[in-house]
């Protein structure tokens, strides 16, 4: 049973490692043992750790793979994914070794706009305060200059500010909507420090342009950037689609109406969606950026057009088939974890120290990569053989299998059906 506790972040690493086992686990006769052992031995490493968050108690580890053989823009990439789920890196390798010898991803970023808001009220006229917002506009900007100067030095900065009436769906509602550049900052602190000077300044100035007071709401980054997109692509000749067993005109046809049911079935494009995202968030939390952002970002993205559709796209045309996706993604490679992780540096070292628009082009494939896999298998072999295959180990593994019996039970479903039932059989009669 829960028990309140108070002054819990005062208390020292041990103290809450105690409190938690009294209150929590007192049953788990394991849990100090299970939470000091995912410790780093290096009590500097450990430290840096513990003060990424508060109250922290040990590290949560997850696998840091490769997915080797990629060529994007006609440059070789190995692109480090950091992510739990067995099949992800083995699909997005398969598509890299595929596309490889198809003339590779190509890749393009859009625009690399990111977006602010101001939320306020007023409840006077709208053209009293359209008069002074057109008198303040470039005050406001000014105003931030403390902030701005070393973002300008590098060719970021503010690009607009607009005001924006909402009133039509909220009462008295209005916005400062701002447009940033961050270069190759992920750009979050920067954007809302300037939303906050915005605000100070438009709040104190309006006393002497308006009668009526402006009361601001909250003054926050928008992680909806539909003005910082990248397009990844793959194309070749239907023919080049061939492989064993697999007639290169049924695949293209059937692959394409697959994409095509996404487009139109919001139950599929979800699913659909979900796989892309496998191979982006892999790719972002390993290079140390927020995926919670990207996804929230990717997910209203994709249902832009007023229903949620699939962010890729397919088509045949005299004789080419390509596959493509659009896709939302804000991207930091200075800043942040990124100069804090050791692993995130060396995940940028593996990709050859990207800017952001570079790692735009890499998360966006990783995505493309993840999809084209999924669909591959399911219009081709299903899906179920391929991720059964690459689960085998994790089942094995909740059974405490010896290296003897892995090997054993491993050669066997080299020519049997994988499923759980299957293999908690094998198991049993192994052990008989």
């Amino acid at each position: 049973m829960s028990t309140l506790v108070s002054g819990f972040s005062k208390l020292s690493k041990a103290e809450k490692i105690n409190w938690l086992i009294k209150n929590h686990l007192s049953a788990y006769k394991d849990a100090e043992t299970i939470l000091k052992q995912y410790w780093n031995s290096d009590q500097k490493l450990q430290q840096l750790h513990d003060e990424f968050i508060e109250n922290t108690i040990t590290n949560y580890f997850l696998p840091f793979g490769i997915a080797p053989n990629f060529v994007i823009n006609d440059k070789i990439y190995t692109i480090p994914m950091t992510i739990e789920e067995s099949s992800v890196v083995a699909a997005a390798s398969k598509s890299a070794k595929f596309w490889q010898t198809r003339g590779g991803f190509k890749a393009t970023v859009l625009s690399t706009t990111k977006i602010g808001q101001v939320h306020f009220t007023y409840s006077g006229s709208y053209s009293d305060l359209k008069n002074y917002f057109d008198i303040i506009k470039q005050q406001l900007i000014t105003g931030t200059k403390s902030i701005t100067e070393n973002m300008e030095k590098r060719g970021g900065g503010i690009l607009d500010v607009e005001l924006r009436d909402k009133t039509s769906d909220l009462d008295n509602y209005y916005q400062l909507h701002a447009t940033f550049e961050t270069l190759d900052a992920m750009g979050a602190n920067f954007i809302n420090s300037c939303l906050e000077q915005f605000a100070k300044t438009f709040k104190t100035e309006a006393e002497h342009h308006l009668q009526l007071p402006i009361n601001i709401v909250m003054s926050i980054l928008s992680n909806y950037v539909p003005e910082c997109v990248v397009r990844a692509e793959v194309s070749c000749k239907v023919e080049a689609l061939a492989e064993k067993d697999i007639d290169p005109n049924t695949f293209a046809e059937k692959f394409v109406q697959a994409v095509n049911i996404a487009e139109i079935e919001p139950y599929r494009a979800v699913t659909h969606n979900k796989g892309i995202m496998n191979g982006i968030d892999a790719v972002v939390l390993a290079t140390g950026n927020d995926f919670r952002a990207v996804e929230a970002g990717v997910h209203a993205y994709a249902a832009k057009d007023g229903k949620y559709s699939s962010l890729t796209h397919a088509k045949i045309e005299d004789g080419i088939f390509t596959f493509w996706m659009e896709i939302p993604l804000a991207l930091g490679t200075v800043g942040g974890l990124t100069s804090l992780h050791p692993l995130v540096k060396l995940a940028l070292q593996i990709l050859d120290q990207p800017n952001a628009k570079q790692l735009m082009q890499i998360v966006a494939v990783a995505g493309l990569a993840q999809n084209f896999a999924a669909l591959r298998s399911l219009t081709t072999t299903g899906i179920q053989e391929g991720h059964m295959k690459m689960h085998l180990m994790n089942i094995l593994n909740q059974f405490e299998a010896t290296p003897s019996e892995k090997e054993q039970i491993v050669n066997h479903f080299k020519t049997n059906v994988v499923t759980h039932s299957a293999v908690v059989k094998a198991i049993e009669n192994l052990r008989q």
